[in-house]
């Protein structure tokens, strides 16, 4: 019998497949479940729109990911931080700092996570800092720590 995956079952299918599988398992196990309906053409092309529609919306998150990354990458985010003599501070500044002053100054709300700082900034200056909006798009930030009067 064929049917149309609706969830990922182990060792059988993906969701969103259609594969033929024994009439017994289909009926007492995937179908009583929910975890697949039968393959007829209702059900097919009710596959054809979910998948159009999923890939309607990925290219309208990478769209929107670009336009942000083009936003990112023309701000600066200014941090003040104590420090030494030598220019290094006293403590770090993280990416949580970060990202709750780009969400004060400017608006932008961005997990802290997104941000791929590999250590946090001990230094007076700029630093820039990838962030990750897409699997596809990464922005680079530009940070700028001064000293604090």
């Amino acid at each position: 019998m064929k049917v149309v995956f609706l969830k990922d079952v182990k060792g059988k299918g993906k969701k969103g497949e259609i594969k033929n599988v024994a009439d017994g398992y289909a009926h007492n196990f995937l179908i009583k479940n929910k975890l697949a309906v039968e393959a007829n053409t209702a059900a097919i092309s009710a596959l054809e729109g979910q998948k159009k529609k999923s890939e309607k919306e990925a290219a309208e998150e990478l769209a929107e990911a670009k336009k942000l990354k083009e936003k990112l990458e023309q701000l600066t985010v200014e941090l003040k931080a104590k420090s030494g003599n030598d220019g290094r501070l006293f403590g770090s500044v993280t990416t949580k700092q970060v990202a709750a002053q780009l969400d004060k100054v400017h608006g932008i709300k961005i997990d802290k996570r997104k941000m791929e700082l590999d250590d946090a900034i001990r230094a007076l200056g700029y630093t820039n800092v990838p962030v990750k909006l897409h699997h596809e798009v990464v922005a680079t930030l530009k940070v700028h720590v001064s000293e604090e009067a």
